[in-house]
């Protein structure tokens, strides 16, 4: 598969900033972090820290992945939260959509995941070697012959969102891993961070940050 990175030339949007955190509304088609080489320099990590010198790296949404992360102000706030999402008590909320009509309304894919080492970074299901990945998802409207999706995973492994919809029969539109055919026709990888709640590491305050899909 040709790749060319040409990541999008978007002002940064920063949902919320205080002592300990700067929320950001990442886009798709930009890398959370630095890949190997200079031309793959820009980077979320890297534009937040042109803004926020001192900004520290928490967690990691795919490039073609768009929506809420979170970044930290202190390595005390880094800490704090990287046990958040270590002990999974972060929420997190997607949005996406998928090919074909999901069925029931709501569900659970329960399937462990590893990478599939000869066409890495794809990942698959092993039910051997695998790591657990739980994701529990609720219809929201079928749209013709699609389905818009809310999933909330109870872990998070790398691409398990993008290989539990295939595993289900329903890949994610536009995921140019895991779709074929006219499923992979669209603009982009139709899978949105919607909503995040954490604790604030200043006073251990619940707090939920959210930003639309943007399809």
């Amino acid at each position: 598969m040709t790749d060319i990175y040409a990541p999008p030339d978007t002002p940064l949007d920063v949902i919320h900033e205080d002592a300990q955190i700067i929320v950001v509304n990442k886009p798709a088609g930009l890398l959370s972090v630095p890949g190997k080489g200079e031309h793959l320099a820009d980077c979320l990590l890297a534009r937040v820290q042109a803004a926020f010198p001192q900004a520290l790296l928490v967690h990691r949404l795919d490039r073609d992945t768009s929506g809420v992360m979170v970044f930290a102000q202190t390595p005390h706030a880094q800490r704090h939260l990287g046990l958040q999402f270590e002990k999974r008590q972060v929420k997190k909320t997607y949005t996406a959509r998928l090919w074909g009509r999901l069925e029931p309304k709501t569900g659970t894919v329960d399937l462990p995941l590893i990478v599939d080492w000869p066409n890495r970074p794809r990942q698959k299901v092993c039910h051997e070697t695998g790591k657990p990945a739980v994701t529990d998802w609720r219809v929201k409207r079928y749209e013709g012959d699609t389905t818009r999706v809310r999933f909330m995973p109870r872990t998070g492994r790398s691409h398990q969102l993008r290989v539990h919809a295939l595993a289900v029969g329903h890949p994610i539109l536009g995921d140019p891993f895991y779709a074929t055919g006219p499923a992979r026709d669209f603009p982009r990888l139709m899978l949105h961070s919607e909503e995040l709640r954490l604790k604030n590491p200043e006073g251990g305050i619940s707090q939920t940050f959210r930003a639309p899909a943007p399809f």
